[in-house]
């Protein structure tokens, strides 16, 4: 059973490493006016896929793994009779500095720190039954539309400032420059780009976080489990939500709806915390049948498994490939090409890391983070 479970968990990292890469990749391949004008033809239909299937889904299912990985390490560290609480905030610790260096010299839209800081605030909810934590999660997603709502007015009233900053990225440091440029522009970006994903994401990712220690708590990928059957019985209601949600978000990012619907774009906006973990809950009920049903390459497992190296890998390959000091792809690539090089970072990402794995035993960075937590 252990086995068939860390199974599991390995092909969920798996494909919550790809889907983070397919929705980072385009951030560290185009500049703001990039980002901000809407694509036409071919890379409008990548945009809008990526939108609607990928953009604040993955995220949540590798937090959830993250929420459960909790239980699955205090289990471990009370079985050797260690002390879990330094432990884990060593842990913390590590994931917090990667974070760091992470974002300053590879990808400011790092998720390391944001996990550190959320994963210190779950050790105040360790004690609690299954239920009281689901019930937590669920008030986590009116809280994130109250997040949103902030960062809606706050990006409104900062239209200005975006204009201008478009002015002065196309004359000073880029993420296609020299390595040195590169690290100077995430650097000054940085700032900004956390707390937008602390608004954001921080209450949906903390609320997958609680969902993932609950699943521990209630065995959720043993056989016959009640919590996942119960997953199962809300596939019908999760789909209609998940579908609808996410189509009205991706047309309202895209603007796809006139002008005058103005409640829409709203509505697509705002209720993205509703659709992204109702679409979420569905690809993991999948990704767990998909585990159960068919055998995948132990290579690739390797790489779920070791997925702090592989996440890191994911963003220096990207950076090689769009920057002066690798191919210099920067702003040459449409929505539609960067879906396919997304892909093929992160099959590569996950290919070098397993085949590291299974050499040595760990990912490279996987023992750096043992290191601070014992």
């Amino acid at each position: 059973m252990a086995k068939n479970r860390s199974t599991e968990v390995d092909i969920i990292r798996m494909a919550a490493l790809i889907g983070i890469c397919v929705v980072n990749v385009p951030f560290m391949a185009l500049p703001e006016s990039g980002l901000l004008s809407m694509p036409e033809g071919l890379d409008l239909v990548a945009s809008f896929f990526v939108t609607f299937f990928f953009e604040l889904k993955f995220f949540l299912l590798f937090s959830f793994i993250f929420g459960w990985g909790m239980a699955i390490q205090a289990r471990s560290a009370d079985s050797r009779g260690q002390s879990f609480a330094r432990r884990y905030f060593g842990r913390m610790l590590g994931l917090a500095l990667m974070g760091v260096a992470h974002a300053i010299w590879v990808f400011n839209g790092d998720i390391l720190l944001l996990y550190a800081l959320l994963g210190c605030v779950l050790w105040l909810f360790r004690d609690y039954s299954s239920r009281a934590l689901i019930k937590i999660a669920l008030w986590m997603l009116p809280l994130s539309i109250v997040c949103l709502l902030i960062l809606g007015l706050l990006l409104e009233s900062n239209d200005a400032f975006l204009e201008s900053s478009d002015k002065v990225s196309s004359v000073g440091p880029s993420l296609g420059g020299t390595f040195l440029e590169a690290t100077q522009k995430r650097l000054t970006d940085w700032p900004e780009t956390f707390v937008f994903l602390v608004l954001m994401q921080g209450s949906m990712t903390f609320a997958a976080f609680l969902a993932g220690l609950a699943a521990a708590k209630s065995d959720f990928f043993a056989p016959n489990s009640e919590s996942f059957g119960q997953v199962r019985q809300k596939l019908p209601w999760l789909l209609v939500v998940g579908l609808v949600l996410n189509f009205l978000y991706a047309a309202t990012l895209l603007e796809l709806f006139p002008e005058s619907y103005e409640i829409l774009y709203i509505l697509g906006f705002l209720l993205i915390p509703l659709g992204a973990p109702a679409l979420s809950a569905i690809y993991l009920y999948l990704f767990i049948q998909l585990a159960r049903r068919v055998q995948i390459t132990y290579i690739l497992l390797l790489a779920g498994r070791n997925s702090l190296s592989t996440y890191i890998l994911q963003g220096v390959l990207a950076g090689f490939i769009f920057g002066a000091y690798g191919l210099g792809l920067y702003d040459s690539v449409g929505y539609a090409g960067l879906l396919l090089l997304s892909l093929l970072i992160a099959l590569s990402a996950m290919v070098l890391v397993g085949i590291y794995a299974k050499i040595f035993g760990r990912g490279p960075l996987e023992p750096v983070l043992r290191w601070f937590s014992d």
